[in-house]
């Protein structure tokens, strides 16, 4: 008899614990990332194309310290955005493991080099544009009806949390490319910019067609002051005024715009996170966040650190979390999660309408 209920009480323990893991999966938040090489954790390993970083140091401070494909020397924005909210990281969505329950997680579309306009990154070739990205995600939503049903995978899809990050590039491998490139004969900047916004709109709505709710939209970043502009375009130090230009204009411009489609959907779908401002805070001032340099690449070579790719040849620093950027044009680890940590809890001189934090706090009581 007692060994009856022992065997009972244990059944049900059992029982309990695997109710337990349903209900956490069911409350689980799947995770979206589209965009460029700032967000990419793997999908150009994938393409045949020069814009990837699968090769030694990249991931040198990763847990298995090998490349992955994110262009850093560890985690990017999207694991740090994952790892805050207590969820697992996605894939990219071309890995061959993204199957099953994983795809449940979410999964990551973004690609190095892409932009809002499909002529951005040419010279890259084989990469998935933004309107590919998209297309992949609705297949994406197929592959996952197939798995918990279409009601399901609309549930998945509506109460996700989705990262975008885009147009850096637009400007840098675009506009700015090469003396006289073909956008800015056809533009002048602050056209080109309105241009940008309007291209950039489509995109965003398209993403709400798409079914998703959450959506983080990040600005471009200070593109003078990253050390491949300082090595080509700098004399002094100082970062490139043609490109400051261009974010200044980009950035308000942007937020303006997602006001805008908020206000047209009667709903904080799109949040601002002005990730400008945060790359200026730790630039102008790297001592006050413990850097040592702001404007030398750990990884690189010439001046700056900001000439040609990050490979085995390159200068490597050895240590990683005093320097801002890690190669010529990405944070370093530690920079990215001071990015984060502003995503998370910034103010409103960060993130706009809300940070992070708060979407989480008000979409657990929506969901209670």
């Amino acid at each position: 008899m007692a060994s009856s209920k022992s065997s009972l009480a244990i059944l049900l323990c059992l029982t309990l614990a695997a109710l337990s893991n349903v209900v956490l999966e069911a409350e689980a938040r799947a995770f979206f990332v589209f965009g460029d090489s700032l967000v990419d954790n793997g999908n150009n390993n994938y393409l045949a194309t020069s814009a990837r970083a699968d090769a030694p140091p990249y991931g040198i401070d990763y847990p298995t310290h090998r490349p992955t494909g994110r262009f850093s020397n560890g985690y990017n924005i999207p694991d740090l955005i994952s790892q805050a909210i207590g969820e697992e990281a996605t894939l990219p969505y071309l890995s061959p493991y993204l199957t099953g329950e994983k795809l449940l997680v979410g999964a990551n579309f973004a690609s190095a080099g892409v932009g809002i306009l499909n002529d951005t990154g040419v010279q890259f070739v084989n990469i998935i544009r933004i309107t590919q990205q998209m297309q992949y995600f609705e297949q994406y939503q197929k592959r996952v009806s197939d798995i918990v049903g279409p009601e399901e995978a609309q549930r998945l899809v509506n109460q996700a949390l989705t990262l975008i990050t885009l147009g850096g590039n637009d400007f840098v491998n675009n506009y700015y490319l090469v003396p006289f490139s073909a956008r800015s004969r056809q533009f002048a900047l602050p056209d080109y910019v309105v241009y940008l916004i309007s291209e950039y709109r489509k995109v965003l709505t398209r993403l709400y067609e798409l079914g998703l709710r959450r959506v983080l939209v990040t600005g471009t970043g200070p593109l003078g002051c990253v050390p491949a502009e300082l090595a080509q375009h700098s004399g002094d130090g100082n970062c490139a005024p043609d490109l400051q230009r261009a974010a200044s204009l980009f950035n308000p411009q942007l937020q303006a715009m997602i006001d805008s489609l908020n206000s047209e959907i009667g709903s904080n779908v799109f949040i601002g996170a002005n990730i400008r401002q945060t790359n200026i805070d730790f630039i102008s001032n790297p001592g006050r966040y413990g850097f040592v340099t702001s404007k030398v690449a750990c990884c690189g070579q010439g001046p700056y650190n900001g000439l040609g790719l990050c490979t085995r040849l390159s200068n490597v620093c050895r240590n990683r979390d005093v320097y801002a950027f890690w190669d010529a044009f990405h944070p370093s680890e530690r920079a990215n999660r001071i990015i984060v940590q502003q995503i998370l809890t910034g103010s409103s001189n960060y993130m706009s309408p809300m940070n992070l934090s708060t979407i989480m706090a008000l979409d657990a009581a929506a969901n209670v």
